[in-house]
């Protein structure tokens, strides 16, 4: 006869092996050979879900002036810089002007890609972002060692913007550094306790910054 599986909360279940294993050996009259044998799992209970902080893992969006490298694979001719101008539009060779500003590097990409097959059979193309020149964010504020804009690198978050501009003065209001963030619904604002993150007590709430975005440390 095959073992029947046995389904058994966490908990209670290791807690009552535990004790029939504790009495066995305590009467004395049993080995550990003797010992009954589980075949049981156990279901861990199930952790609430963190939800994400905003701007968490979202591919990068180019932007006006930045600085791209075309990848056309043994087609050298047609690779190179590419420098993304005011219009928000590239030139390709073969191609002409393509729209880049709003595109993710892969979209921008497949967008080449179409373009190219009428000159080239399968055409493999790769957009690198080597210059993230219009992804910014300001710092400002009197709570902060010196004001100015921090150019943003993948995933770069508020405690690393502060630590650009020289981190916060001694007379800085750490606990109410704000964040303001213009979306098409408008603005919006987080709040940022440097005391309580530096602390391990609000890790949430060191936000991944997006273009634009403002940081003002008080005074």
């Amino acid at each position: 006869m095959e073992p029947r599986k046995i389904q058994m909360n966490a908990g209670r279940g290791a807690r009552g092996l535990a004790a029939l294993v504790l009495a066995l050996a305590m009467s004395g009259c049993a080995t550990v050979e003797d010992l009954p044998v589980f075949d049981a799992y156990f279901e861990p209970p199930e952790s609430a879900p963190v939800p994400p902080s905003p701007g968490a893992d979202r591919e990068y969006r180019i932007g006006v002036p930045d600085l791209l490298e075309l990848t056309v694979w043994q087609h050298e001719d047609v690779s190179g810089p590419l420098l993304v101008r005011r219009d928000g539009k590239v030139s390709v060779p073969l191609v002409g002007d393509v729209q880049a500003e709003g595109q993710t590097p892969t979209q921008l990409a497949t967008r080449i890609r179409e373009g190219l097959r009428e000159y080239i059979a399968k055409p493999r193309v790769d957009v690198a972002v080597t210059e993230m020149r219009s992804q910014v964010a300001s710092v400002i504020g009197g709570g902060i060692e010196r004001e100015g804009q921090v150019e943003l690198q993948r995933n770069t978050r508020v405690i690393e913007a502060i630590a650009a501009m020289g981190g916060v003065t001694p007379f800085a209001k750490k606990r109410r550094i704000r964040i303001l963030r213009d979306t098409p619904e408008g603005q919006v604002e987080y709040r940022f306790d440097y005391t309580a993150f530096i602390r391990g007590e609000a890790p949430n709430s060191n936000l991944i910054l997006e273009p634009g975005d403002t940081i003002i440390v008080p005074d």
